[in-house]
């Protein structure tokens, strides 16, 4: 396993870590994954991804048990929660981002978990409603008392993340370390654009989601819509018909033909793709069999064979390479 810097922070994740959205104590058992985070766990992972909403709750419990039982050192993972949309309530205060539902969130993720604190901490959502103020203030305090250590952003845009960095300076508080974005072939724009800036001079960390873009860059759409998939459960018919529009499965098939000439998966390729950018941190991992899982990690290998011709040729598949201004 290799392991990259959270952005400037001093902490390090594993290149992949796994995710439980749509899994545990959803799609699997809790029996398949406890397989799923000892497979991770023996591969070098050493971050698990979770957030409050996932399964509404759920996930959180199924995977503190999971922790309890497998009782790893404490100091050799690390574990996320997500904190806005809260387990779904449609209360006034039981949502979003305000120090109410921020510091609830954290005490009640702390309890599923159980966990005596979170490694880090997502706001999961901007909070149009709640000053960005009150939330980095509230971040910084759970940090302070020992709740959380990192705190970062899931689906900011750049102009928010820039505000909290700049409102954390202004107040000597502790700023966000790290977003957790969508970052695929399908979607660049906030990795290879819009966070250049933050790159570069506020040390952004990305553990990025939906590396296979909804399975669709797995091949498993190519010929056809099969049974017992994710896009197939209740509920998600909004990722559905974004991730199996036409234009997209047209060009999974040209990318599974670079695969092909490459003599590697076209999973394999994909995530490589992905850990191609150094910027990005980790690349969270689905899983629902422990199989996906090992083959997954194999795409570090990939890696090397992804040369500047390569990437050309993945380029003019896709047509969709972000333009950087002029200066």
């Amino acid at each position: 396993m290799e392991y990259r810097k959270l952005g400037s922070s001093g902490v390090q994740v594993s290149a992949f870590s796994l995710g439980s959205w749509l899994t545990f104590g959803k799609q699997i058992t809790d029996e398949v994954a406890e397989e799923l985070m000892i497979t991770a766990y023996e591969n070098g992972v050493n971050f698990f991804d979770n957030a409050e909403i996932y399964a509404r709750g759920q996930s959180e419990i199924v995977m503190g048990r999971i922790l309890k039982n497998l009782n790893w050192d404490r100091s050799s993972y690390l574990v996320s929660s997500k904190v806005f949309f809260g387990l779904g309530n449609a209360g006034p205060n039981q949502r979003g981002l305000s120090r109410k539902h921020v510091v609830e969130g954290c005490h009640a993720a702390l309890n599923r978990l159980q966990v005596d604190y979170i490694d880090l901490f997502f706001c999961h959502r901007p909070d149009k409603a709640t000053p960005i103020e009150e939330t980095v203030w509230t971040m910084h305090n759970l940090i302070q008392q020992g709740k959380i250590l990192y705190w970062g952003t899931s689906e900011w845009d750049a102009s928010e993340i820039m505000e909290a960095h700049l409102i954390a300076k202004q107040n000597h508080l502790i700023g966000p370390v790290m977003e957790q974005p969508e970052y695929n072939m399908f979607r660049r724009e906030k990795l290879e654009k819009d966070f250049l800036h933050l790159f570069k001079h506020h040390g952004l960390g990305t553990t990025i989601w939906s590396p296979l873009a909804s399975g669709v860059l797995s091949g498993k759409y190519l010929d056809g819509f099969p049974e017992n998939t994710r896009l197939g459960m209740e509920g998600l018919d909004w990722l559905k018909n974004r991730a199996l529009a036409n234009d997209r499965i047209e060009k999974a098939r040209k990318i599974k033909k670079i695969a092909d000439q490459l003599n590697v998966s076209m999973v394999k390729l994909s995530l490589a793709w992905c850990l191609k950018n150094p910027n990005v941190s980790t690349v969270i991992l689905g899983a629902s069999k422990t199989s996906q899982l090992t083959e997954n990690f194999e795409a570090l290998d990939v890696v090397a064979l992804l040369t500047p011709d390569v990437m050309d040729a993945i380029d003019a598949v896709l047509d969709n390479k972000p333009v950087l201004p002029e200066f």
